[in-house]
């Protein structure tokens, strides 16, 4: 863990006033892992945090023993998580010391083409999905496939995902599918990490029509702590200002947040028989050797960034975790 400068009095008191929210990051993907790992998060002053629990090349069977690995380690410590799965819940929890924790699904093969699976995923604790991981699939594209839209099937995925209240997010999706499920959701929609592509061209970012799109949505974007996302391999806290000073200035702060995706453990056996990463992580767009990572402990260190750029205690809130709130709040169950 890096070692980082004191922040100022006003970003500590930021970070006190708000649900600090980090959208998305991961632990291995592997039935009976210590999630201690967890406690990162909590000890840097991140009140919710979604989990990883499957991506599209993750059996069911994988993905069902990864959940109920992830629900006994939270459950069995109630003094420190909270398996949440409202807004109500994320601020219980937050002002109970809690970290509160909920699940995300990277794709949509987990669902063997039946929508029934929604509710079963949801019911054990996922609050947030997107369609596709990288790849095309039934439901429609990802951000390294054919560029094809939403399918049938993906409408009524979505459609689903809308009325089961599932945040909907369009993360490692095709920019087609990600323009039809804007277009068509009928709730607030996110990429709860990803990085405009205007400053670092790489397929896993996203084009501004998609950043205003998502705006228009009254989603938000956020912003992505993996190196070869924010630049050649940068995950410095400058760099990762900059994108977040970019969506900022182009949608509006209340558009904007933060999805570190901060992997823990990483290079664990926890991929399935068969696994053939290339395809799902193509070398031509550098994931081979990725190394640099925006861990927790630097949640504080952008907070006190954003006062430096001179941003309003409101704006910061906002990103911080105010903005997924808003959207978790439109979004999930009551």
């Amino acid at each position: 863990m890096n070692t980082h400068p004191p922040i100022s009095e006003r970003a500590r008191r930021l970070m006190a006033e708000t649900v600090v929210w980090d959208a998305h990051s991961c632990l291995p993907i592997k039935a009976g892992v210590d999630c201690s790992d967890l406690a990162r998060h909590r000890a840097s002053g991140i009140d919710y945090v979604s989990i990883n629990v499957g991506m599209d090349f993750n059996p069911v069977g994988q993905i069902s023993r990864v959940i109920a690995t992830f629900r006994a380690f939270i459950l069995s410590r109630p003094e420190d998580y909270a398996l949440v799965g409202t807004v109500e819940e994320v601020k219980a929890a937050k002002k109970a010391g809690k970290l509160a924790v909920s699940f995300d699904l990277e794709g949509s093969d987990m669902l063997e083409g039946d929508l029934d699976m929604l509710r079963f995923y949801r019911d054990l604790g996922v609050r947030q999905m997107h369609l596709a991981y990288n790849r095309d699939n039934a439901v429609g594209g990802g951000c390294h496939g054919a560029d094809i839209g939403l399918t049938e099937f993906g409408r009524k995925v979505v459609a689903e995902i809308n009325r089961l209240g599932i945040l909907m997010d369009c993360s490692h999706t095709g920019y087609r599918t990600s323009m039809d499920v804007m277009a068509m959701s009928t709730k607030p929609v996110v990429f709860s990490h990803a990085n405009p592509r205007a400053l670092r061209d790489h397929g896993r970012n996203i084009r501004d029509d998609q950043i205003d799109a998502c705006a228009r949505t009254g989603g938000v974007v956020g912003i992505n702590g993996i190196g070869i996302f924010l630049g050649k391999d940068d995950n410095s806290t400058e760099t990762v200002l900059r994108h977040i000073d970019y969506v900022t200035q182009r949608i509006g702060a209340k558009h904007v947040g933060i999805g570190l995706d901060f992997v823990f453990r990483r290079g664990a056996d926890e991929n399935p028989p068969g696994f053939e990463p290339s395809l799902w992580w193509p070398p031509q767009h550098n994931y081979v050797g990725r190394s640099n990572f925006v861990e927790p402990e630097r949640m504080p260190v952008l907070a006190e960034g954003m006062v430096k750029l001179g941003y309003d205690d409101g704006a910061i809130r906002g990103i911080l975790g105010d903005n997924f709130l808003r959207v978790a709040a439109a979004t999930w169950p009551a």
